[in-house]
């Protein structure tokens, strides 16, 4: 067997550490969270989290884990490297869904059964505001230049534009009935929003606020009853974004730019939420029925493996 020196060994073994990355899934009938190879296709292992695990963020930094336990109406802080518990954060009652601020210093979580959104002080570990929004907030996310806080309320069919500044809010868009999920795209000048009823996702214009364009998701052999938009994602070029489409088992693949659908991806049963590899190259999808994710490789456009992780996968992050 050939020999290498260890300036070449060395340098062997941070070529393999740049490359690697982790993947976290909250598995919300398993109250746990599962650690995923995404490069090997397997699943590491799982931790307990607490009770009824959704909404899960990681910091700009990659320390922490924010992991919305609804059952304990907490928001648990988890250290990424050793997976404990460091924290507790004020979250309300029953968080499911929330957003980190770009800087990481702020943290919005969306009280659905009080119609309000809390915000919390990260270095204080504590509660700061209570912004009344319309009823079932459920979406929520904040725009890359720390402009906007946006909450979307289901059964208000609205969306709410928050200054981060005053945290008040400044202007409502209807939108179609039920919107679940938002996302900006990089250069914050658009807001993605789904429409779970009405098979929809709606393109906002952050200057006027308003809708320039909605796009309906027609799947071949798939009813329309089926085609429930939940997450959505837009990468960094705004050359594509995908919207995980719920019970009809597909990833609708946009043309950022055009707004036309590409093509659909099948991945498993229920997909609910997507999140993208650091480097862009890989979407992971969360299918809550199959008790797998999906692993898409971006290059390709194709689904290249899934995963069992546990039961009822929701949430998902990604660490470096």
């Amino acid at each position: 067997m050939k020999k290498y020196g260890s300036s070449l060994f060395l340098a062997l073994v941070l070529a393999g550490a740049v490359h690697a990355e982790t993947v976290f899934v909250t598995l919300e009938k398993d109250n746990a969270l599962a650690v995923v190879d995404p490069i090997e296709g397997k699943l590491i292992k799982t931790v307990p989290v607490g009770q009824r695990p959704r909404g899960i963020a990681i910091s700009p930094d990659n320390k922490f884990l924010y992991i919305a336990t609804s059952d304990d109406n907490a928001i648990k802080i988890i250290d990424a490297e050793t997976l404990k518990e460091i924290g507790k954060l004020p979250s309300g009652d029953d968080p499911e869904t929330f957003a980190l601020n770009p800087a990481g210093d702020r943290l919005y979580v969306s009280n659905e059964d009080d119609s309000l959104v809390t915000v919390i002080d990260l270095a204080r570990k504590k509660a700061v505001k209570q912004i009344k929004v319309g009823v079932e907030p459920e979406g929520i996310t904040v725009s890359s230049d720390n402009r906007w806080l946006i909450s979307a309320s289901e059964t208000t069919n609205m969306v709410h534009w928050i200054d981060t500044k005053t945290n008040a809010i400044v202007e409502n868009t209807l939108v179609d009935p039920r919107p679940r999920a938002a996302g900006f795209t990089a250069d914050s000048q658009q807001l993605w929003i789904t429409s779970e009823m009405a098979g929809t996702l709606m393109i906002l214009d952050a200057k006027t606020k308003q809708i320039i364009k909605t796009i309906r998701f027609e799947v071949s052999g798939v009813t329309a009853d089926k085609i429930q938009p939940v997450g959505v994602v837009i990468d960094k070029g705004r050359g594509r974004g995908y919207v995980a489409l719920g019970p009809a088992n597909r990833v609708a693949v946009l043309n950022a730019q055009t707004f036309e659908v590409e093509k659909y991806l099948l991945v498993g049963q229920r997909v609910w939420n997507l999140a993208f590899s650091p480097d862009q190259k890989r979407l992971y999808t969360t299918n809550g029925v199959s008790n797998d994710i999906s692993i898409i490789d971006l290059e390709s456009q194709t689904v290249t493996k899934s995963v069992g992780v546990g039961t009822y996968p929701w949430g998902v992050a990604v660490k470096p």
